[in-house]
C-alpha cells in the first residue's frame, strides 16, 4: 500500500532524513514515534506529497507519487498537527467547501458531507461556527475533512495533541473505528496511544529508522528487561553488596517485611540477565527470595533506541 524508499531531506544544510525506508501494508494502523526533531512530520509531509524529498521515493499502491501526485492525494486523507480550519465558518459549510476543493461533484456533495459528519460524531454541532467548538470537536472537524473523498489511507500528525483525557479517549476510539477499513499512519508522543490503537510502531531518531515491528516484537527485542529482587539485610548492607554487582544499576530500593529489601535493577546491556544476578548472590552468600524479570514497555524500548529522547 505505502512504500517509503530511502528518503533523504535537508533544511539549510541540516539533514532531517537520512535514508528512511519502510512499508505499510493495506489495513495496518502504524504509529510513527521519535523524539522532537526526529523527522516524523517531514516524513509525513513527503508521503502526502506536500514536500519533495531530496532523494528517495514514496510509492502509493506501487506508483511513485511524483508520477501521479494528484492520484496519490486522492487516496490520502491528511490531518496535520495544526489542522487548517476556518473558525468563522459553520461545520457543515466548511466540510462542503473541502469536498468541492477535492473535486466531489455538487450532485454528491450533500451525501458525502453527511456521511463524514456522521462518522466523526459531529451531528450535534453541524450548524455551529468552528471557532466556538471545543478543541476535541475541532479535531473531529479536521478528521472529517481528511475523510472527504473516501481515502483509503489516513496520515494523522499528533491527532490528540492538546486534548483533555476524555477527548483523547474519544479521538482514539474514532481512529480505531477509521482503521477498521483504512490504512493509517499516525505520529504521537503518547506511548499509551500507540499501545491502544496501533498494530505496529516505527521509531525514528535523528532522521534514521531505529526500530520497526509489532508492539510484541519491539518489546521482546528492542528493550532490556529490568529485574526485581528481594534481598535479606538492611538498606546499608544491601547497598554495599550491590556495589559489587557489575553491569547493573539500582533504580529503586524499598524496605519490605522481616528485614527484606526490595530492589529494582536495570542491566547496562542486553548481555546482562538474571543469571548474572543469581551468580553474584551465590558468590557473596546473599539470601534471595525473589528474582524476576519485569516486563518491558514500549516507552522502555523507545528510550533505549533513541537514547532517552523526548517523543
Amino acid at each position: 500500500m505505502i512504500k517509503v524508499d530511502g528518503l533523504h531531506k535537508s533544511f539549510d544544510g541540516v539533514r532531517a532524513l537520512k535514508g528512511i525506508s519502510f512499508e505499510v501494508k493495506k489495513g495496518e494502523v502504524v504509529g510513527l514515534l521519535g523524539p522532537n526533531g526526529a523527522g516524523k512530520t517531514t516524513t509525513m509531509r513527503i508521503i502526502t506529497g506536500f514536500l519533495r524529498a531530496d532523494a528517495g521515493s514514496v510509492y502509493i499502491g506501487g506508483v511513485p507519487i511524483e508520477k501521479d501526485l494528484i492520484g496519490a492525494r486522492r487516496r490520502i486523507g491528511y490531518l496535520p498537527e495544526n489542522a487548517p480550519l476556518y473558525p468563522e465558518m459553520e461545520v457543515t459549510d466548511f466540510i462542503r467547501y473541502i469536498a468541492l476543493l477535492r473535486g466531489i461533484g455538487r450532485r454528491n456533495v450533500k451525501e458525502k458531507v453527511r456521511d463524514v459528519l456522521d462518522i466523526c460524531g459531529l451531528d450535534e454541532v453541524v450548524g455551529r461556527e468552528i471557532g466556538g467548538l471545543s478543541r476535541g470537536y475541532r479535531q473531529r472537524v479536521g478528521l472529517a475533512a481528511s475523510l472527504i473523498g473516501e481515502p483509503d489511507i489516513l496520515i494523522l500528525d499528533e491527532p490528540t495533541s492538546g486534548l483533555d483525557p476524555n477527548q483523547i479517549i474519544e479521538i482514539r476510539g474514532l481512529i480505531q473505528k477509521l482503521g477498521e477499513n483504512r490504512t493509517v499512519i499516525l505520529s504521537t508522543h503518547i506511548m499509551q496511544e500507540v499501545e491502544a490503537v496501533c498494530d505496529r510502531a516505527i521509531i525514528i531518531s535523528s532522521g534514521e529508522l531505529v526500530g520497526d515491528g509489532t508492539l510484541a516484537e519491539l518489546t521482546s527485542k528492542g528493550g532490556r528487561s529490568e529485574y526485581l529482587i528481594s534481598v535479606k539485610g538492611s538498606k546499608d548492607e544491601v547497598r554495599k553488596d550491590l556495589a559489587s554487582l557489575e553491569g547493573f544499576s539500582t533504580i529503586e530500593m524499598e524496605e519490605e517485611d522481616d528485614g527484606w529489601i526490595r530492589v529494582l535493577l536495570a542491566p547496562h546491556g542486553v548481555d546482562k540477565g538474571g543469571e548474572d544476578i543469581f551468580r553474584w548472590a551465590v558468590s557473596k552468600g546473599i539470601s534471595l527470595r525473589r528474582l524476576s524479570p519485569e516486563g518491558v514497555s514500549l516507552e522502555d524500548v523507545f528510550r533505549n533506541l533513541t537514547g532517552g529522547g523526548v517523543a
